[in-house]
């Protein structure tokens, strides 16, 4: 695994708090009406991109998650202005404002969606994990799921062959104890998550999602393992979201008294006690790099809102590529 120094520690800092930031300033957007659709935000999660990232090799490693997708992209390195602007629908975004909150994408860094069918992305990964050994590239695809994803029989299936081709993919549930508003103990028999990944063989485990360095040591061991040719591992991060499911979400599952008990647990808050604890850094310099990040922000939101609306005949040119579709005449009569 890649040493973890101060350093890690200070841009672990820097990073998450740009994350939860732009969550703020999404749902701030939101309510607004300059974001429209579906919003699923990160806020309390930020360890688990953190960590991996740290695992990962970003000149080949791949990245396939859910619809809670905006800031994975921004960590591979993804421009956030791109993604901002993604959300308000402009064409500066990562898929010409098409895409929307819920499909962000990325081919240039690797990081393949944003899926709004709860565990469409899980074959998908185990699909480009295939491609990977197929073309002997020395790749590894990160597959996250929410726990609700994990009910899916799609899961299992890929799981199957996962295992049996010995397949470079991780997979990982970001475990935040709700699907939508249903808790695990009401909707998983197997209530410990990572231990449904045994009954293939698979190597599984349970991380604390809250803390990067922990996650950085699982990822790094099962990106490591996948990399060799050993197949896949099975990780289930235990974390926690501060905000409802989505924007629309009324939180009637769970009481105030939970979520503030968790966010004593606050993965920045914590790392920002390390830092200032083992004297790596001012308080005054964390403060900075806070403000710092509020301007970043505000920049992005700049970005996205001079940012120009696609016109129709750019709405359909991004969509086909293919000079000799051969039913392209056909497509753009029936959607006149």
């Amino acid at each position: 695994m890649k040493e973890i120094t101060t350093k890690t520690y200070i841009k672990w800092f820097k990073d998450m708090s740009f994350w939860r930031k732009f969550e703020d300033k999404c749902r701030s957007l939101y309510l607004k009406q300059k974001i429209r659709g579906f919003l699923h935000l990160y806020n309390g999660q930020e360890a688990v991109p953190a960590g991996l990232i740290h695992a990962m090799d970003l000149s080949k490693d791949k990245i396939i998650t859910a619809y809670r997708c905006h800031i994975f992209p921004i960590s591979m390195g993804v421009d956030p202005k791109k993604v901002m602007a993604e959300l308000l629908g402009k064409k500066t975004g990562t898929s010409h404002g098409m895409g929307g909150s819920m499909h962000i994408f990325s081919r240039k860094y690797r990081f393949y969606g944003g899926h709004g069918i709860v565990g469409g992305q899980i074959p998908l990964g185990a699909g480009i994990a295939f491609a990977d050994k197929y073309f002997n590239r020395d790749a590894v695809t990160l597959t996250i799921m929410g726990d609700g994803a994990v009910r899916q029989g799609s899961l299992h299936e890929t799981f199957n062959m996962s295992m049996i081709w010995k397949l470079p993919v991780v997979f990982i549930c970001e475990n935040n104890k709700y699907a939508m508003g249903t808790s695990v103990k009401r909707s998983s028999y197997i209530e410990e998550i990572y231990k449904i990944g045994k009954a293939y063989g698979m190597p599984s485990y349970p991380v604390d999602g809250m803390d990067p360095e922990k996650i950085a040591q699982a990822a790094s061991s099962a990106i490591e393992r996948a990399r060799k040719g050993k197949g896949a591992t099975f990780l289930d991060m235990k974390t926690y979201r501060y905000r409802g499911h989505s924007m629309s979400d009324s939180e009637l599952y769970r009481n105030k008294e939970e979520v503030n008990s968790y966010k004593e647990k606050d993965p920045i808050l914590k790392l920002k006690n390390t830092i200032i604890q083992n004297k790596w850094e001012t308080i005054e310099n964390l403060n900075t790099i806070e403000n710092e990040v509020k301007k970043k922000v505000e920049s992005c939101v700049e970005f996205a809102e001079k940012s120009d609306f696609p016109s129709l005949e750019e709405m359909y040119n991004v969509v086909y590529h293919e000079k000799n579709y051969p039913f392209l005449d056909k497509v753009f009569t029936f959607i006149k």
